[in-house]
């Protein structure tokens, strides 16, 4: 039996406390909105989908409790820009939007190129990021998104 190919995964679902909040802020980040129902938004970016959904909703329809608030990173979901300006200028729209910045945009640690992280009104957060082209990472992104 042949393999079969990886399975596409480019819709992440963030379940939020306060719904109507968080669609403010990511409305105001300016990516188009593809969905805007009472209980689920969801927005478009390159090769993804960010969806919102209300934490007891998403907890409820995964037949399981919300996960308790904390403090601190447990994951990011990982923006990659075309160009290390490009990491500044979105660092900035976020900011704007009310976004809190962990680490201001700088020559990454990990790889060679700029990154930045900061978290939304709730606590999720981001890295923004720019590479080389020959970044694995990177490629495969720019693969799942079909370029």
């Amino acid at each position: 039996m042949p393999d079969s190919p990886a399975p596409l995964a480019n819709v992440f679902t963030i379940g939020v406390r306060n719904f109507t909040a968080q669609r403010d802020f990511y409305r105001s980040m300016g990516w188009p909105q593809v969905v805007d129902d009472d209980n689920y938004a969801a927005f478009e970016l390159r090769g993804a989908v960010l969806g919102l959904f209300p934490l007891q909703n998403l907890a409820a329809d995964g037949n399981t409790e919300p996960a308790p608030i904390e403090n601190g990173i447990s994951f990011t979901i990982g923006i990659m820009t075309d160009s290390a300006e490009d990491v500044d200028r979105l660092v900035d729209r976020f900011r704007k939007a009310g976004a809190r910045i962990t680490k201001e945009p700088e020559d990454a640690e990990f790889f060679e190129g700029r990154s930045a992280y900061l978290a939304d009104p709730e606590g999720n957060y981001f890295e923004v990021a720019w590479a080389t082209s020959d970044n694995t990472i990177v490629a495969a992104a720019r693969r799942a998104a079909g370029q």
